[in-house]
């Protein structure tokens, strides 16, 4: 896990709540929370150690008590960061709420590797004081957030779940990293995840593997894992991860969270450990699809020192939320998405598909390559991922976890010319595959056909089954292909209580699409509000 000169162990220290101040606060739900904290809430923020107990609250960086914590570990990030804005709420309050979490949830979920909990609480005493003259930078400002650990952290080690990397320190942050530093965000520490990100359970990996935070007994998906756990279980209120075959999107439906896979370009994958260039994609994980489109506002823009980078224009992303759907036309693509699925699915897949078909202009059938795309998709990640680690495997095969090392050998066996095919291939697919965009707007399909397995179903081999690998991702990875904006949103919950997703998809470009109709969506639904039991 983390190590000592990183992280420290997060002990419980006493607060200053009395016992009726801390049944008091334990007892507000978040609406009430929000409603009387910018209301001015006088009997909430004149509580002992409250943010309105006096200008700069928790001057001393003392952690809250668990009661005082799950007040505001509720909150959106667009909430959080209002209450913050009014100096109602304080930067380090949240970031010790998300420490106090951190220590009671993650020896059970361990979804983080690393936490910086001295920076993080740096973090959040400057942007206290910046916030405190007036110098206010945005929504993230002062708001904690994790990052998957394949991001690079200048000073902080980045292992990508490995052992190889168990002691990689980098000297620059990627420009991910930056962007959220430049918006003024409290990051907390690094996520655990599938190793090397070459794979779907975030069981393979040097730290142990990760648990759902809605049955510890299930995988919490992956290979970003750890980022959709921390999010669920209010480790933080959003997370970065990555997603080269469904890896934000498949864990974010296993945990009952948005998770969005931008257009392929349109967010920097510079100083990202990479799985295959040309398919990773960048994106953020969050509760809400409103902090989402404030975290892809932060992280969106073109990169000249990244190659995959594109120059395209940005829009407001949050703003494009409030535009009304009625005018959007959906497509099904029940042929090949729809085939195999879990009958709890199916259900609540055609109840999600019945109350968008009432917010928008209607909804058709229609078709799709997809059924051809794993094997291009397989072909360009195999030959990149061993392009990147022939040397590494050469040099220290033993560092690798046995499944991690098995997958990337066949990679010796893809020639260039092969390789040179698949790319050329790859390229005109993303151009070809638009042309189902001048009939609808956005494309309806289920996150994935399968509920999140049981842990107890991969004794052997932690990369799952043959069944598993090809059914765990085969509703999200030719999205990946097609470079398309896609986005994953809670649409339900199975009769023993495992989350379900669904997918929404929009052509090159028209993220902002995406992220309108899936917030039209998850207003007329009420799934995302659910949280996981006992993580309070």
């Amino acid at each position: 896990m983390a190590s000592d000169a990183e992280s420290e162990t997060l002990k419980d220290q006493a607060g200053d709540l009395g016992t009726d101040d801390q049944r008091k606060w334990s007892n507000l739900s978040r609406r009430v929370f929000i409603q009387g904290t910018l209301a001015g809430g006088a009997s909430l923020l004149a509580m002992p150690g409250g943010a309105g107990a006096s200008p700069q609250a928790n001057p001393r960086g003392k952690p809250v008590t668990e009661e005082e914590g799950s007040g505001v570990l509720d909150l959106t990030i667009r909430e959080a960061g209002e209450l913050v804005r009014r100096k109602k709420v304080s930067p380090v309050e949240l970031t010790n709420a998300c420490l106090a979490q951190i220590d009671k949830l993650n020896p059970e979920l361990n979804a983080f590797i690393t936490v910086t909990r001295e920076s993080a609480l740096a973090e959040a005493h400057a942007a206290e004081n910046e916030i405190q003259r007036g110098k206010w930078r945005g929504p993230l400002h002062g708001i904690p957030l994790a990052l998957k650990d394949l991001f690079d952290t200048a000073g902080v080690r980045t292992t990508a779940g490995s052992g190889v990397f168990k002691d990689r320190i980098p000297t620059e942050d990627a420009e991910v990293v930056r962007r959220l530093k430049a918006a003024g965000a409290v990051l907390l520490g690094k996520t655990n995840m599938h190793e090397f990100a070459f794979g779907g359970s975030s069981l393979v990996t040097y730290f142990g593997g990760v648990h759902n935070p809605w049955e510890r007994g299930h995988i919490a998906g992956g290979s970003s894992g750890g980022s959709a756990a921390a999010v669920a279980a209010r480790l933080c209120f959003g997370a970065l991860g990555s997603d080269t075959a469904g890896s934000i999107r498949q864990p974010a439906a296993y945990c009952g969270i948005a998770g969005l896979k931008p257009t392929y370009g349109l967010v920097s994958a510079r100083g990202v450990i990479p799985l295959s260039w040309s398919l990773d994609h960048v994106g953020p994980l969050a509760r809400s699809v409103e902090d989402i489109a404030l975290m892809l506002q932060a992280i969106a823009g073109y990169d000249p020192a990244d190659s995959a980078s594109i120059s395209m224009k940005i829009p407001d992303y949050a703003a494009a939320l409030r535009a009304s759907p009625a005018s959007l036309r959906l497509g099904v693509a029940r042929e090949f998405f729809f085939e195999g699925l879990d009958p709890e699915i199916e259900r609540a897949t055609e109840q999600a598909l019945g109350t968008l078909g009432k917010l928008t202009a209607g909804i058709k059938d229609v078709k799709i390559s997809a059924g051809g795309q794993e094997q291009l998709r397989a072909t360009v990640r195999l030959a990149e991922a061993y392009a990147y680690h022939r040397k590494m495997m050469a040099e220290t095969p033993e560092l690798y976890q046995p499944e991690t090392l098995a997958r990337l050998k066949p990679g010796t066996q893809i020639d260039t010319a092969t390789y040179i095919e698949a790319r050329r291939e790859l390229e005109h697919t993303r151009r070809a595959s638009g042309e189902i965009f001048q009939s609808i707007d956005a494309l309806i399909t289920p996150t994935s056909p399968i509920l999140p397995p049981a842990i107890a179903e991969f004794p052997a081999d932690r990369n799952g089954t043959a069944d598993f690998v090809n059914r765990n991702i085969r509703d999200t990875s030719p999205f990946d292909v097609f470079g398309w904006p896609t986005i994953s949103v809670p649409c339900g919950f199975s009769a023993s209580g495992l989350p379900i997703g669904l997918q929404i998809s929009a052509a090159l470009g028209q993220d902002a699409v995406v992220l309108q109709l899936a917030h039209a969506y998850e207003q007329a639904t009420d799934w995302h509000t659910r949280r996981p039991p006992a993580i309070a």
